[in-house]
């Protein structure tokens, strides 16, 4: 098994080196440049010209690329043009909040998808089943920034049950108690607004593998054996119908972490996607072209996790 994840990993390491060439030539095809924000009627052209050289952003395309990947290898984006400090820096002070709205997702996603396709496939066709189909069916069909900006009208404006802003109360000190209450409280809404999004395909998924495995074999003999339902259900049916969902853990931790950008933005919530967002609107290319490059790593490596959890889950699998 060591041998395979290795050998998956040295196959990433090309992947990542395409994608950071897809990257880059991404951002050099953007209008503008990052001292375009800095033109004003009072700005002398010169001045930005000779930022313009200094910088090198007339060298040829693949220069430009292997400096730029050169110093990434060494742990080094550059630095913000805008917020005038380290591109790692400002992402290593964005990253833990991003990790943690992602993380909290993925737990209420499976806390509420677990049970919801667990009824729907053993009560099928029966109106627990046909309502969290209805369920289904909205969840997949509304828009991500239309239910976020529901949920952030009526849990935050009206109501006013969570904050409507920030990661953390200012004032409050880090460390205590009181400050990671605080923290959760912010986390909250933004995470409770992407896992109800996020649960369509794990309730789809889970009801259509408990129906199936319902009428295999093994569970006939081990009703036939006279194994009470409630038995049947936890270690048969659910056991061997978890398998695909386990299949898809990693990436979805994953894609959770790059499709966060909707959610922080209308939360005012400070993690990458925000800054993401920002750093398109303000031309920082150093920004802009770190977050790509670890936005499709993530995604790499939460494929190389899904991989191991399933060969994990099931050793009859292995990765191939």
């Amino acid at each position: 098994m060591w041998k395979t994840i290795l050998r998956r990993v040295l196959l990433m390491l090309p992947q990542i080196l395409i994608l950071s060439l897809l990257a880059f030539l991404i951002a050099k095809m953007m209008p503008g440049d990052p001292f375009t924000g800095l033109i004003t009627p009072e700005t002398d052209p010169n001045t930005i010209e000779a930022l313009r050289v200094k910088a090198g952003f007339y060298d040829p395309w693949y220069i430009q690329y292997v400096r730029w990947m050169g110093k990434a290898l060494q742990g080094d984006f550059g630095q913000s043009y805008t917020y005038k400090y380290a591109v790692t820096k400002l992402i290593g002070e964005r990253i833990g909040n991003t990790v943690w709205l992602s993380l909290l997702t993925l737990i209420l996603t499976y806390l509420i998808a677990l049970p919801l396709g667990m009824v729907a496939g053993r009560y099928q066709n029966s109106w627990a089943d046909k309502l969290i189909v209805v369920y289904n069916f909205i969840t997949y069909s509304i828009p991500t920034f239309v239910f976020a900006l529901i949920l952030l009208w009526l849990f935050g404006y009206t109501l006013g049950w969570f904050p409507t802003r920030g990661s953390v109360d200012s004032g409050v000190s880090p460390g205590s108690i009181g400050y990671l209450i605080n923290r959760f409280h912010h986390l909250l809404l933004p995470a409770l607004t992407m896992a109800i999004l996020s649960t369509t395909g794990t309730v789809q998924y889970l009801r259509t593998g408990v129906i199936d495995a319902k009428s295999q074999d093994y569970v006939r003999t081990a009703r036939a054996k006279g194994v009470p339902e409630k038995v049947v259900f936890n270690r048969h049916i659910f056991r061997n119908s978890i398998l695909p969902i386990a299949a898809f853990l990693g990436y979805e931790f994953t894609g959770l972490i790059g499709g966060s950008v909707f959610i922080e933005n209308i939360f005012s919530y400070p993690g990458m996607g925000n800054l993401f967002v920002s750093s398109i609107s303000s031309r920082d290319y150093s920004v802009i072209l770190a977050l790509l490059l670890l936005f499709g790593t993530a995604t790499l490596l939460g494929t190389l996790l899904s991989d191991i959890i399933m060969s994990i889950v099931d050793p009859r699998v292995r990765v191939q």
